[in-house]
């Protein structure tokens, strides 16, 4: 019942966040609604369940992906596509996003996450298209926010967790389950 509540919202959360026009400020409109829906999502769906352990770990998630996202930024200048500053590396609205369904999807398992990464894939496009990122800002963002996401929240149901982890040589997925 409460999962059929959040695949209703995140729809119409998408919908609004359509561009009424292919501008690039449209773009970059419909870019920030569709983030902040995904925001909202990720501290309401736990509050209104009245969890509150999933409430501290999105702020966790969301909070430590924008204090690493907003440190590369300033650790590597980069000039946006459109000229108008050097924080173009990474994409700030794309790892938000992407930290905010990838904690609902940690938390809530894939009903709440695909619809979350669906949002989150088109905030990535929209900024590739309002000319505010490249491809590879965008791609580096959904990856911090996605990891980040992932290593704060925890299952509701903790007998099943999910380690991302990678190195300089390689990467991998653990997966732990307890009985």
């Amino acid at each position: 019942m409460k999962k059929r509540r959040f695949a209703a919202i995140l729809p119409l959360a998408f919908a609004a966040a359509v561009p009424a026009q292919a501008s690039e400020k449209g773009w970059d409109d419909a870019g920030t609604v569709a983030k902040n829906a995904l925001v909202v999502a990720a501290f309401g769906v736990p509050a209104v369940q009245g969890d509150w352990e999933g409430v501290l770990e999105a702020g966790g998630s969301i909070g430590g992906t924008i204090l690493i996202t907003q440190g590369l930024k300033e650790a590597f200048p980069s000039r946006r596509p459109d000229g108008s500053d050097n924080k173009s590396f990474p994409s700030g609205h794309t790892s938000t996003s992407f930290a905010a369904a990838a904690t609902l999807h940690n938390r809530y398992g894939w009903e709440a996450g695909l619809p979350a990464y669906v949002v989150a894939s088109f905030v990535g496009l929209s900024r590739v298209e309002a000319r505010k990122h490249r491809v590879g800002d965008v791609l580096v963002g959904a990856a911090i926010g996605t990891a980040t996401g992932h290593l704060i929240t925890t299952k509701a149901n903790d007998r099943v967790r999910i380690f991302p982890w990678g190195d300089t040589k390689s990467a991998g997925v653990d997966v732990t389950l307890r009985f």
